[in-house]
């Protein structure tokens, strides 16, 4: 893994007597920003690096634009916070020692977690950041949610509300709403789970039921589209040809696959090949007719292999090679199609509801595309959905930086301007956190 450091110089020529300065007033449009509230998961709570802990919530995307909507008449902005960044399952960079190197990567933070993080704070609230961490959409409507899910029991105020309700007791003005994530996240991260993406019908339902409900007593807001998942880090970071072979190991996985290639040549399907170099990784594959002799096959170039693979186990352990990497730790053609069939049914169903519902309409699949393609630019400096190099996305690989949620919020203003004719500022995306080297 490469550290990159870039330096950027910034040179200022001033030229005249007397600059011009345009007037800036900011105005709050045709919106109301009095009582805001967020709705979400994980990506609206503030979860980086793995866990929800402070300074990652003091970095929240809605707490970011809480900040510039108190130019244009917002109020107070309660989050559920946790009581410091002690929470347990956090990621920093540090020298992590594998079979063959030491190297400089993600690993645990060596901390003791603090009970207080998980004590029941519900008589703090109401609140207005209801980002719930591994909250899918209908998760939001499911009475006693709280129950079955720690982040939003902690905070929930009684036993049998939903999210939806809780949010609405801040009676809120102006919302924003950014779900549907984990409908599908669930799904890839597990390397396709059977069954485990929200349905198109229950997606669009609930996406109706939840704006009925926020628009009922006449707030505003804005919602945001859902991102190809397999657009970011956690899916793009591990090449399919990560399997590196000297000269020796490539001839002896030919001799030891030479059984195997016949009855792949008998049954008409693509034999096992290995070659000096970067060679495809050997994966699990139960579908026929590779079932009928062995259930494997070698990747192909266009299918994903997930960031949590067990690398050592590919490196020194004959994983991938030896034996097929298992079905978990891989997204094939199939279950990418799935998820971009998903992905675009939802993102179609936000859209329509944008309009008739009014809203502001954030195109964060657009953004996403954008920065993985070309890359963004903010005050002098590139973002990427490149891993750690890139700066967008946090070191779990799914979650953003503080300057990701920060150019989330952004985006946002932008939005939200252009629907409400308002006058919010936008946020300096460097002032927030990045990743952090040792």
């Amino acid at each position: 893994m490469k550290r990159i450091l870039t330096l950027f110089i910034t040179t200022t020529f001033i030229f005249a007597c007397e600059p011009e300065i345009d007037d800036y007033e900011p105005s709050s449009g045709d919106a109301d920003f009095s009582t805001y509230v967020a709705l979400g998961n994980s990506l609206t709570a503030g979860v980086m690096n793995g866990e929800l802990y402070l300074s990652g919530q003091q970095n929240s995307y809605p707490s970011i634009l809480a900040d510039k909507f108190a130019n244009v008449g917002g109020g107070d902005f309660k989050q559920p916070l946790m009581k410091d960044d002690y929470v347990g399952n956090r990621l920093v960079l540090d020298s992590v020692h594998g079979c063959k190197d030491t190297t400089l990567a993600p690993a645990p933070a060596q901390e003791n977690p603090d009970p207080q993080n998980f004590t029941d704070i519900a008589g703090q609230g109401p609140f207005n950041n209801m980002g719930v961490p591994g909250a899918k959409s209908f998760h939001l409507l499911t009475k006693g949610y709280g129950q079955a899910n720690p982040y939003f029991g902690r905070f929930m105020s009684d036993a049998n509300t939903t999210v939806l309700a809780d949010a609405m007791k801040v009676n809120p003005t102006f919302f924003t709403m950014w779900i549907g994530n984990r409908d599908v996240l669930g799904y890839a991260m597990a390397g396709g789970e059977a069954n485990s993406i929200t349905e198109q019908q229950i997606y669009s339902g609930v996406l109706d039921s939840l704006l009925q409900k926020l628009t009922s007593e006449g707030a505003k807001g804005a919602i945001a589209n859902i991102p190809d998942v397999t657009d970011i880090p956690f899916f793009n970071t591990i090449p399919y040809n990560a399997l590196s072979l000297s000269q020796e190991e490539a001839g002896q996985l030919r001799e030891a696959y030479q059984q195997y290639n016949q009855g792949a040549q008998a049954a008409g399907v693509d034999t096992l090949s290995f070659q000096e170099g970067a060679n495809a990784l050997v994966i699990e594959d139960n579908s026929a007719p590779y079932n009928e002799i062995g259930g494997m096959r070698q990747i192909k170039e266009n299918e994903l292999v997930l960031l949590d693979i067990p690398l050592d186990s590919v490196k020194c352990h004959g994983m991938g090679s030896e034996y097929p990497v298992p079905e978990e730790y891989v997204l094939d053609e199939e279950e990418i199609s799935k998820i971009s069939q998903a992905v675009n049914g939802y993102n179609q169903t936000i859209t329509a509801m944008a309009d008739q519902f009014n809203l502001a309409k954030v195109d964060m699949a657009a953004t996403m595309k954008e920065a993985k393609e070309s890359g963004l630019r903010y005050d002098g400096v590139g973002y990427t959905t490149e891993f750690i190099s890139g700066k967008l996305f946090s070191l779990d690989g799914i979650h953003l930086t503080g300057q990701g949620y920060a150019i989330v919020a952004n985006k946002f203003i932008s939005a939200i301007n252009a629907q409400y004719n308002a006058e919010i500022p936008t946020v300096s995306v460097t002032e927030y956190s990045g990743i952090q080297f040792p």
